[in-house]
Parts: structure tokens; C-alpha cells; sequence
């Protein structure tokens, strides 16, 4: 029994002085790892929705711009009775011989109204009229006039587009000879390539629009910011709404990991516990009934010692006794238990040791409170408190017990006394298992009854009062 005693003994304290591993930081991991995904996903959105927001309003704005200039085209047209030409011939430089000066004469009229049109486009920095052989042909600034466009990569796709409309906008390009503008561009500018079609598709002229839209600028600014405060919004939202998740899983988990730390301590030291606690009885057995025989023997002149060797193994036996009911599991059904019957019961109980230590014992108790509990662990642990407030009384003193109704499925009972009161340090660790403030106590008193409360939905809480006394606070549930 010895050797076993003492393996056990080795194994726990083995336990408790290993080094725990590194425990896994899931915080700190979540927070990083969210942080960087979450924001790349939300940048790359942003950006994503305002490159689409900026070039569907660019595209739709050119396709407005092209409709208005085709439709004065094709007005124009009409207007000069000049069916059968396309704008591109009229806007041509080249003087057709076979046409009549009477046709000749519409075919400049239809050409000049048509590029005053042109030229009286709202925010409006440079209108250009290219041919298919990349010459400028008219322009609103006279100084293009004529002059011969090549290498320019961009008017390059626009010819071989297949007559689609393009808008992009940029910033001023010192090395494209055509940005000559009439007024510096407050701001970026849009640039739209229109073609001028013929029958057949052929391209006949392309119109080189350059424009400051200020509105849609303003527009496409605002609906930016919008973009960018929405999705940051939007993370932070999904940050912190994912972050209190996990942080919420994380103190569960942590809490889960003491509990499993806690079980293994408590299971080793139930079990080193367990065996001493038996290992134990059977000597203190063999001392005390040693003693007594030796106690009944006559002239024995060391009779005060033997007497006081049964006393002391009588109180490691009661320590014994205490620390095998502590450690053996509670059994026990819930039931409902008349609260303010089993307190006065207590009471009753403990009147021969109140009178005895100057006690005066008040009870503000009526009424029937029905608690979820088990009789016999709730007398258990009534006469653990009111012998502890005795125990604090050693001079007398008042104890008073007070029964308040918390909510409608909840009752608590008030024990108060007027000893010396607690500490800060021992109002924190009263209900830790093996502390005690008195000498020779065990120091399982008020885990126990903690243990008993919490067993059944309850709790135990204990405050020191003002000027001085003790007040213990047990919640039932009902």
C-alpha cells in the first residue's frame, strides 16, 4: 500500500512540474491571417468596382457623344438634300468635278454646320477630324490642320476597330502631337474615337473628341469614394464581426483547456488524495485504540499525554473524514426543497453552540421558497457557513439570516456576521479548495459548498461588510 501510495505521489507531482508545450496563439494567427486577407479582398474589390464604374460611364458617355454626332451627321444630310454621300465624303477636302454647284454649294454648307456642331460640344478640349490616310482634315485648332499622324498606336486600333466606338482617359502625352489643346485640362480628359461609316462598314473619317466632362468627373469622383468607404466599411465589418467569433471561441477554448488542466489536477490529486486518506485510517486506528488501552491502565503517569494523543488522532480522523466526503463524487437527485425549513432547521441545530459562544441569531425568513437543491447536501452546507460565522465570532456577536427573492426563478439567501471580516486576498481565495485562515482547519469548507451549489445551477459568493462582519450570499434557482 506504501509503494503504491507513494507512485501515485510521484506521478502528480510529476504532472505539475512538467513544462506545458507552447500553447497555440489563436488570436494573434486570426488576427493576422483575417487582417491580410480580408483587406486584399477588399482593395482588389475596390479597385475592381471603380475601373468597371469608370469605364462603363466613359463607354456609355462616348456612346452618347457618337449617336449625337451621327445623328447631326445623317441630319445634316438630309437637311442638304445631299442622299447618297456619306459625312465622311463630305467632310473630305477633296472638290468632286461632277457634282453641280448647286450640290457643291450644299455639300459646304452641310460640311460647315456640321463641324460648327462639332466644335460647340459642351467641355470641349479638342475636336479632330482624321481621314483613312491618318491626315488631319479639320481640327479646332487650326495648327493640326494638315498635318500627317504617325505611329500613334492608339488611332491605330480605333481605324482597325470595325467601326466601334472607344473612350479612355489619360493625362496630357507630351510625345502624341495631336493633344494640342485650346485650354489646359483642369483635371485627367476623356478621349473618344467616333467613326464616320459608310454603306459597307469602311471607315470614311474618324472624329478625335477630347473632353473634360466635369459633371461625370465630379460623378465618378464621388461614386470612387463611395466604392472605397463602402468596402472599408464592409472589411471592418467582416473583420471585427469574424474577429469577436473567434474571440469568443478562443476564451471557450481556453476556458475548455483550464477545465481539462484543472480535471487532471483535481483527478491526480483525488487519487493521491484517496490513497493517503486510506493508507491513513488504519494507523490512526491502531494509535487511538493503543492510547486508550494504555489510558485504562492504572498508575500510568503520562495520562494528560495519552489523552491528548487520542484527542489529536480523533481530529486528523475528522480531517480524514472530511477530505474522503470533499473528494467523493456528489450524489444526490435534484429536488425541490423548502429553503426557509431546512435554514431554520440549521439554526436550530447550532442554538446550543450560539448561547454557548454569545451569539445573538436573528432570522428574516417567512413564506414557503421552493429551491432546486437535494436536502441533505443543502443542511451540509448550511452548517458549513453558520459554523464558519461562529468560528469568526470568538468573542460573541450577531448572526442574522435574510431571505430576498432576486427574480422570479431565483432566491437568495443572506448570511451576515459581525466577526473581523476578510481581507482582499482571502474574499478572492476563500472558496479555493485547501485554503484556510484558520490554524488547523483544512481549508475544504467553502469549496464544498461552492461545489454543492454550483451542482445544482446555483451560486456561493462571499463580501466583506462595512464597519466589519462577513456576508455569504448563496443563489438558488427555483
Amino acid at each position: 500500500m506504501q509503494t503504491r501510495t507513494g507512485m501515485i505521489g510521484l506521478r502528480f507531482l510529476a504532472g505539475l512540474f512538467t513544462a506545458p508545450a507552447q500553447p497555440f496563439n489563436l488570436m494573434w494567427r486570426f488576427s493576422l491571417t483575417s487582417f491580410v486577407i480580408i483587406s486584399a479582398v477588399a482593395i482588389g474589390l475596390a479597385w475592381f468596382s471603380t475601373r468597371f464604374l469608370v469605364n462603363e460611364s466613359l463607354e456609355r458617355d462616348a456612346l452618347l457623344s457618337a449617336q449625337f454626332i451621327q445623328s447631326i451627321a445623317v441630319g445634316e444630310i438630309r437637311h442638304h438634300d445631299l442622299e447618297g454621300m456619306e459625312m465622311g465624303d463630305v467632310l473630305s477636302a477633296v472638290r468632286y468635278s461632277m457634282l453641280t454647284s448647286q450640290t457643291s454649294a450644299n455639300r459646304q454648307r452641310a460640311r460647315s454646320e456640321f463641324l460648327d456642331h462639332l466644335s460647340n460640344l459642351p467641355d470641349l478640349l479638342l475636336a479632330t477630324i482624321i481621314s483613312p490616310q491618318r491626315v488631319v482634315i479639320w481640327s479646332t485648332n487650326p495648327a493640326l490642320v494638315g498635318r500627317q499622324l504617325y505611329d500613334d498606336d492608339v488611332l491605330e486600333r480605333a481605324f482597325s476597330s470595325g467601326g466601334r466606338v472607344s473612350a479612355r482617359y489619360d493625362e496630357v502625352q507630351p510625345g502624341r502631337p495631336e493633344q494640342q489643346f485650346t485650354r489646359d485640362p483642369k483635371m485627367f480628359f476623356v478621349e473618344n474615337y467616333i467613326p464616320l461609316l459608310d454603306a459597307q462598314g469602311k471607315v470614311l473619317a474618324m472624329v478625335e473628341i477630347y473632353k473634360e466632362p466635369v459633371d461625370l468627373i465630379e460623378r465618378l469622383e464621388r461614386g470612387r469614394r463611395l466604392i472605397w468607404i463602402a468596402t472599408s466599411f464592409g472589411g471592418l465589418l467582416i473583420y471585427f464581426g469574424l474577429f469577436w467569433i473567434v474571440w469568443r471561441a478562443a476564451r471557450l477554448l481556453t476556458a475548455q483547456q483550464d477545465q481539462l488542466v484543472a480535471n487532471k489536477t483535481y483527478g491526480g490529486l483525488v487519487e493521491m488524495s484517496t490513497a493517503v486518506a486510506h493508507s491513513l485510517r488504519n494507523p490512526l486506528a491502531s494509535i487511538r485504540t493503543s492510547a486508550e488501552l494504555a489510558q485504562e491502565m492504572q498508575g500510568q503517569p503520562a495520562v494528560r499525554n495519552i489523552t491528548d494523543i487520542i484527542a489529536q488522532v480523533d481530529r486528523m480522523s475528522g480531517w480524514v473524514g472530511d477530505l474522503l466526503q470533499y473528494l467523493r463524487p456528489l450524489k444526490g437527485e435534484a429536488e425541490a426543497v423548502d429553503l426557509v425549513a431546512v435554514t431554520r432547521e440549521a439554526v436550530t441545530t447550532f442554538e446550543p453552540k450560539l448561547r454557548q459562544s454569545k451569539i445573538t441569531a436573528s432570522l428574516s425568513l417567512s413564506g414557503l421558497a421552493l429551491v432546486i437543491s437535494h436536502r441533505l447536501l443543502l443542511l451540509q452546507i448550511l452548517n458549513s457557513v453558520l459554523a464558519n460565522a461562529i468560528e469568526a465570532m470568538p468573542d460573541g456577536g450577531e448572526l442574522h439570516l435574510a431571505l430576498e427573492r432576486v427574480s422570479r426563478n431565483e432566491v437568495m439567501l443572506l448570511i451576515d456576521d459581525t466577526g473581523s471580516g476578510l481581507s482582499r486576498q482571502q474574499e478572492i481565495s476563500a472558496f479555493k479548495s485547501f485554503y484556510a485562515t484558520k490554524q488547523g482547519g483544512l481549508g475544504i469548507g467553502l469549496a464544498m459548498v461552492r461545489q454543492v451549489m454550483e451542482h445544482f445551477g446555483g451560486e456561493a459568493s462571499l463580501i466583506s461588510l462595512e464597519p466589519q462582519g462577513t456576508r455569504v450570499c448563496l443563489r438558488f434557482r427555483c
